[in-house]
């Protein structure tokens, strides 16, 4: 592609030279003879720093976001006024702008970002659609799975993504849309058919300087990313920020849907939860359906509304909607029980706010209470290092509200003091009169928390759910809940052939 045909539409304050561009890339370490480099200032480091060692790699042409740049002699070049809108225009045009011809829907909030898009992408594929899926666990295309790194990744994976997508006969997208992209930028472009927003609840004050500031970034997802509008806004309107949005929404234009619990276009009626599922008469613009979910919960009841308003706005019957909802078995991660033939349960979730604790800890209550027993609900969670320090005393609340005993452990303290990240938590945790104990070990603390349980309990190990690494201060080390409680549970004495049980669960997806 021709340079000139591969910034167009981006934000040009200046261009020079011409070239044959063969690819495009923003890090400088993944530079090829023929590319282009987009130049731009980021979080961590300014990739300006970088251009000469992207043109001695091979770049033939430079995007720049920084006016202190020159060009360089021989290499076609051009000034933009924003680096990640740069990146976006590009890597559209490099592919064929793709995201133009799929029907994409967004889902964006704190909690439940995860299970609504696999529940949405059961509905759309019990509908005869081909999907791509992108989120915090993985990314897919009709069936086949892609290692996902971020829950959403830069426009020139994404469009890159969607190029591959449309090569496999893929017609609609599902997207989990962190708050972090939209403040980035990184969907600038991306013509969202379809918005849905799932609540807002602390999370992510480490990058956003407030809640309204949190709470701006899950806007832009419905005001359009350098494009209209959705045509279609699913809001939760038992939310006191969907709420604010839903008026929001119908000024921008888009038809706009509203769920509930017990009220909205979208709501539930004689819903009815058990160990095994979720029964409810679904609600709807176009009449009322039976329901049945395998997911546990009455917060799955939220995350199968947000689905279903999702899948009518996209023209699903409310038939598909119902065979979609059923076929949903599990969501690694997400209240994923391990089985090992123990006389009690233990449950791995990736709950990491007050807000998912409570939620957690609410469904294990359930679900103890339901199996006619008086067994106890064992949490065992953590704090990330590097993040909000302000959340971490009302987790500890939280948990010991919630919880008949708490293990508190370490969960990815990063370059934190793992003691001083426990000390944190330990503040809100000793203000409830839940008895703990503090093990800074998460592979000792799992173990000591199964060894703890008795017939009857449910042991909530909460925090990493899908992750497969522990990051500490000396970089990512492999550990999985699922494979160390099972290790723990055999070390018990319990010797069933090692089986998981995944039963989609609560706690949304990083947001």
């Amino acid at each position: 592609m021709r340079f000139p045909q591969l910034i167009d539409g981006a934000e040009v304050l200046d261009r020079i030279g011409d070239a044959e561009v063969q690819g495009l890339q923003y890090d400088s370490r993944k530079v090829r003879t023929g590319d282009c480099f987009v130049a731009m200032k980021g979080e961590t480091t300014d990739g300006n720093l970088y251009i000469d060692a992207a043109i001695k790699a091979g770049a033939i042409a430079v995007v720049s976001d920084s006016a202190e740049q020159k060009p360089r002699e021989g290499v076609a070049w051009a000034q933009v006024t924003h680096g990640r809108r740069a990146l976006a225009r590009l890597s559209a045009n490099l592919y064929g702008k793709p995201a133009e011809k799929l029907r994409i829907t967004g889902i964006t909030g704190t909690n439940g970002k995860t299970t609504t898009s696999f529940l949405l992408e059961s509905i759309l594929a019990a509908a005869g659609r081909r999907t791509a899926r992108v989120g915090t666990i993985e990314y897919r295309i009709a069936g086949r799975v892609v290692p996902a790194p971020h829950t959403t990744p830069e426009s020139l994976e994404l469009n890159h993504f969607f190029a591959d997508a449309l090569r496999e006969n893929a017609t609609e997208a599902v997207m989990e849309v962190s708050s972090h992209a939209l403040a980035q930028q990184r969907v600038f472009g991306i013509p969202f058919d379809v918005a849905v927003f799932s609540n807002l609840t602390r999370d992510h004050l480490d990058f956003h300087a407030d809640m309204e500031d949190y709470f701006r970034s899950k806007s832009i997802l419905f005001e359009g990313c350098g494009t209209a509008a959705p045509r279609a806004a699913i809001i939760n309107q038992d939310d006191e920020y969907g709420q604010r949005l839903i008026k929001f929404a119908r000024k921008q234009g888009s038809e706009v849907f509203v769920y509930g619990v017990r009220d909205g276009e979208f709501h539930a009626r004689n819903v009815e939860i058990a160990a095994n599922g979720t029964r409810l008469e679904l609600a709807t613009p176009g009449g009322q359906i039976a329901i049945f979910s395998p997911l546990v919960g009455s917060v799955n009841v939220y995350n199968i509304l947000a689905a279903a308003g999702a899948a009518f706005a996209r023209g699903c019957s409310l038939g598909q909607i119902a065979d979609g909802v059923r076929a949903l078995d599990h969501v690694p991660g997400r209240f994923q029980k391990v089985a090992m033939g123990q006389p009690f349960t233990v449950v791995v979730d990736y709950a990491h706010t007050d807000d998912a604790l409570r939620n957690l800890t609410k469904v294990a209550r359930e679900f103890v209470t339901r199996a006619g027993n008086r067994g106890r609900v064992i949490t065992l969670f953590g704090c990330g290092g590097d993040r909000d320090r302000r959340k971490r005393p009302l987790m500890g609340k939280a948990a010991g509200v919630g919880s008949d005993f708490v293990v508190l452990t370490s969960d990815n303290p990063r370059s934190e003091d793992p003691f001083s990240i426990l000390h944190d938590a330990l503040r809100g945790l000793q203000q409830t009169d839940v008895e703990f104990t503090v093990e800074p070990d998460r592979a000792r603390a799992i173990a000591l928390a199964v060894r703890l349980a008795r017939p009857g309990d449910i042991v909530l190990i909460a925090g990493k759910g899908h992750e497969k690494v522990q990051v500490t201060a000396d970089g990512a080390m492999p550990f999985d809940d699922v494979e160390v409680a099972s290790q723990a549970l055999q070390a018990m004495g319990h010797s069933e052939p090692f089986r998981t049980q995944p039963v989609a669960g609560i706690a949304g997806g990083a947001a």
